[in-house]
């Protein structure tokens, strides 16, 4: 009878294995084959909302539904935009980069928009005068560089502070996989980092607006009325290949995954490849000659760079066009073995680092040291810590997906 017993239990046991098991694969298999809807292709979630109400919109090319322009098919559907808002490189994203962006009226649409990369950076009381809702709809490239942090936050800080409602159609972060680099010291604080946060920071656009909010770094700790409507069916190991690229000079995916190690080389003499068809995944200087092979020449380039560095002269160095870049999600760090080795490999070590530029990338004056003084990369990285760990606890606040 005892045996039985056992045997009747095992069994049991076992079934029971089998069946969560099954469970567990087909929820798998169920997420894996569920369409990525990012928060702009979920018009059921929003359409209505926004019928009947004054609308302006903040966003750039790639601010799309499916394929089409999300100014467009709203106006399709009777939605009223009265004004657009637009950043770095424009609305149309012709602008090139850094450039000054003028005020114009939209040749398609016939709607004003009013830059925030040209006399301004932050809508004024005016600007949304007569505004009832903001719709935020800016695709981020996960690395702290990103000027369109900076514009999320100056429109938070006008909409909060004029009591204008802010939605933001929220889109995935190609780099959200992995959170690394130095926390940038709040005395670098620039346009191209705002906020004590390290390199990768691994957060959307939206959970980044919560965490501005909620860690009160808008003027005076006031709070933006956020509306957000989330990417379905994502996580933040979801790999996601952008279907429009957000800047012109990150124009293919390996180039989106390797800028946030290549953009630290903007603080160097190195060329990121500026003024070539295929930026941020070469790295070269002219003073590599006889140090490396493969070789590159910058040219000025419409709409991409004007006056690109080692413009029209060879730059020798490192061809990453067919490097490995799922390797930034396998190991969660960027790369600063790079930085080393051109340093290293350089002739002229004071010509290497423009010391202001790098420190404002770098979000300290510590990596630019230490990779002088031949610190190893293990060394670096300890240096990081404990505030990477502690950003890491505190960005769990914010995080929607998981």
């Amino acid at each position: 009878m005892k045996t039985r017993l056992k045997l009747l239990t095992y069994t049991l046991l076992v079934l029971v294995f089998i069946y969560s098991s099954c469970r567990e694969q087909r929820g798998k298999a169920d997420q894996a084959n569920a369409v990525l809807l990012t928060g702009a292709d979920r018009t059921d979630q929003y359409f209505n909302y926004l019928e009947g109400k004054q609308i302006a919109i903040v966003g750039s090319p790639a601010s799309v539904i499916g394929k089409t322009p999300l100014v467009d098919s709203l106006l399709s559907h009777g939605i009223q935009i009265v004004k657009i808002f637009g950043s770095e490189h424009g609305f149309r994203g012709t602008a090139s980069p850094g450039a000054k962006v003028d005020d114009e009226v939209d040749p398609e649409t016939g709607i004003p928009i009013i830059s925030l990369y040209g006399n301004k950076i932050k809508p004024t009381e005016e600007d949304l005068e007569g505004v009832d809702l903001v719709v935020f709809d800016i695709q981020e490239g996960g690395a702290r560089f990103f000027t369109k942090i900076r514009t999320l936050h100056q429109v938070m800080e006008a909409c909060a502070e004029n009591d204008v409602e802010l939605m933001i159609l929220d889109r995935p972060n190609p780099n959200a996989a992995y959170v690394d680099g130095p926390v940038l010291d709040m005395k670098y604080k620039s346009a191209i980092g705002m906020f004590p946060i390290p390199i990768t920071h691994g957060m959307t656009i939206a959970e980044m607006a919560l965490m501005i909010n909620g860690e009160g770094w808008l003027a005076n700790g006031i709070k933006c009325r956020l509306n957000i409507i989330g990417n379905a069916n994502y996580t933040h190991d979801t790999p996601y290949t952008l279907p429009i690229p957000p800047t012109p000079n990150l124009n293919s995916q390996q180039a989106i995954l390797l800028y946030p190690s290549l953009c630290l080389f903007e603080g160097t003499s190195i060329s990121q490849g500026r003024g070539t068809t295929f930026p941020f995944t070469v790295l070269g200087s002219p003073a590599l000659k006889g140090k490396y092979e493969f070789s590159f020449t910058p040219k000025p380039i419409k709409g991409m760079i004007d006056n690109p560095p080692h413009q029209d002269e060879v730059c020798y160095g490192l061809d990453l066009r067919d490097y490995d870049a799922e390797i930034f999600r396998k190991t969660g760090q960027i790369n600063i073995s790079w930085l080393k080795e051109l340093y290293e490999a350089h002739p002229n070590k004071e010509e290497f680092f423009h010391d202001k530029r790098f420190d404002i990338r770098a979000g300290t004056s510590k990596l630019r040291e230490q990779i002088i003084a031949g610190v190893s990369e293990e060394e670096i990285r300890k240096s990081w810590e404990p505030e990477l760990s502690a950003y890491k606890e505190m960005r769990k606040k914010y995080l929607i997906y998981p």
